[in-house]
């Protein structure tokens, strides 16, 4: 079966976004392990707010979402989109039921790339199987936390660290 991986830049304070929604503290002057992580995904989930904004940011940036980034089967869940773009799978209604599907399916690993509420419902349901935190030397004080508050606690197994010469710890954890 394949694994849903949440991975992602993340503060020292938890945040994913800063109080204005911004990302520019997030470091891309290096590889920072995307491209081991891209030969491992073939597919990325992703929700509307995040999708809206990847969408601009590619407007801007050449068409590219994340620098490097091969092309991958991309779902957007999403219940208020009418439509998404050319060669993307809009996901509405039963979004568990689809992503339980999906894992059944054949090929590589999925990234959850994104967002906080699709994140929390899939962590809810037990669809997540690894997190890749890159973990970011800052404090933004404020902002999109990534986790929300749980009713059970979520036991992880850490499966790898990395520490940059810039600061950035990469985490990688199993769920259970």
């Amino acid at each position: 079966m394949r694994k849903v991986i949440l991975g992602l830049a993340i503060s020292l304070d938890g945040f994913i976004e800063g109080p204005n929604g911004e990302y520019d503290w997030c470091f891309n002057d290096q590889d920072y392990g995307l491209n081991d992580f891209f030969s491992r995904v073939d597919t990325i989930f992703i929700g509307r707010k995040s999708y809206e904004m990847a969408q601009q940011h590619a407007d801007n940036n050449n068409g590219e979402v994340v620098p490097g980034m091969p092309r991958m089967k991309e779902y957007v869940f999403s219940n208020t989109l009418r439509q998404v773009k050319e060669g993307a799978i809009l996901v509405a209604g039963d979004s568990i039921a689809e992503v339980r599907k999906i894992k059944e399916q054949a090929g590589k690993d999925i990234w959850l790339f994104g967002g906080a509420s699709l994140t929390d419902a899939f962590m809810r349901e037990g669809l997540v199987d690894e997190l890749w935190l890159s973990v970011h030397p800052i404090i933004l004080g404020a902002g999109k936390p990534l986790f929300h508050p749980q009713e059970n606690r979520t036991r992880l197994t850490l499966l790898d660290s990395k520490t940059y010469n810039t600061g950035l710890v990469s985490l990688w954890y199993k769920i259970g």
